[in-house]
């Protein structure tokens, strides 16, 4: 399993890190806990006119104002945080993980499964930017991939979402392409509440707040068996925001448990032989690096 991460990767706002529960920092202390591991950086961020051409043309103004990226961050729209303060400190990280998301699906087309430490956007979309996303980094790889002849309109992709909270983003971003197949394990009742983007989920598996880690993995692995083979690239949206410890997941899982949770993910993707790209997702809590650390290290095991 390859590791996608540039120290570029990390969020540091200094002191309004307060502002918002993520860490923005914890990229940095995954990559320190794994120090055998085979590191791959992406060579620069995503280049701006791949961002643009993925976005309608409302989209492409209000990226560039402050009042509607502090909404999409959901931080408040402070006086003296200027545009380039936003798009240095936060925005350009992004932009980088979106880079390391595109890197990885070339190291898996090629034979390499691999896993971004940043990226899995999932509610952002050509249309919107919500949720603590800006760019839809699968959308974008994507276009690019089949920009390059890597991928073909043909082909079939899978995104699998096991982060708490639903991937409107994506089901939005592949709202009409039907080569694309959603399977996504996700709160209920909690954000994005968006009955239009959860009818798009071709195998949808809502959750009561505070699931289990014995009935998700449950639910999990039956959503797991109505795959079949076929698909030229999967995308895996690990977040880690299923922990009992997060505050914003609202489901009760142990980071065992969530290590398990990637484990029968990457099990079943091999099994079935597609190329795999997992990618960071949420994770708000405490525990989130140590829980993608166990994830890395659960599924690295299993080659």
């Amino acid at each position: 399993m390859k590791i996608i991460y540039h120290e570029n990767y990390n969020i540091d706002v200094g002191i309004f890190k307060f502002l918002h529960p993520f860490d923005g920092c914890k990229f940095s202390k995954v990559r320190a806990a794994l120090n055998d591991a085979d590191i791959i950086a992406p060579q620069g961020p995503i280049a701006e006119d791949a961002i643009l051409s993925s976005l309608n043309e409302l989209l492409k103004i209000q990226i560039k104002d402050k009042a509607a990226l502090c909404r999409a961050l959901e931080i408040p729209k402070i006086p003296f945080l200027s545009f380039s303060w936003l798009d240095s400190r936060i925005l350009s990280p992004m932009r980088w993980g979106v880079a390391g998301t595109l890197t990885a699906s070339r190291l898996a087309l090629g034979g390499d499964d691999a896993w971004n430490l940043a990226g899995g956007y999932h509610h952002a979309s050509p249309h919107r930017m919500e949720g603590f996303c800006i760019y839809n980094d699968i959308g974008i790889s994507y276009q690019q991939l089949i920009a390059s002849g890597e991928l073909t309109a043909d082909d079939k992709i899978l995104i699998i979402d096991i982060d708490a909270h639903h991937g409107n983003g994506n089901a939005r971003t592949f709202s009409d392409n039907k080569n694309v197949t959603l399977l996504d394990v996700y709160n209920a009742d909690i954000y994005p509440n968006d009955p239009v983007s959860r009818r798009r989920v071709d195998i949808a598996v809502p959750l009561t707040s505070g699931t289990g880690g014995e009935l998700y993995l449950n639910k999990l692995g039956a959503a797991l068996e109505q795959l079949s083979s076929g698909y030229k690239l999967a995308f895996v949206v690990a977040g880690t925001d299923v922990l009992a410890t997060d505050p914003l997941g609202g489901l009760a899982l142990s980071v065992a448990e969530v290590a398990q949770s990637h484990k029968l993910v990457y099990q079943r993707l091999k099994a079935l032989h597609i190329p795999t790209v997992f990618l960071g997702g949420g994770g708000y809590g405490k525990d989130s690096a140590a829980a993608i650390v166990a994830g890395i290290k659960a599924v690295s095991s299993d080659r």
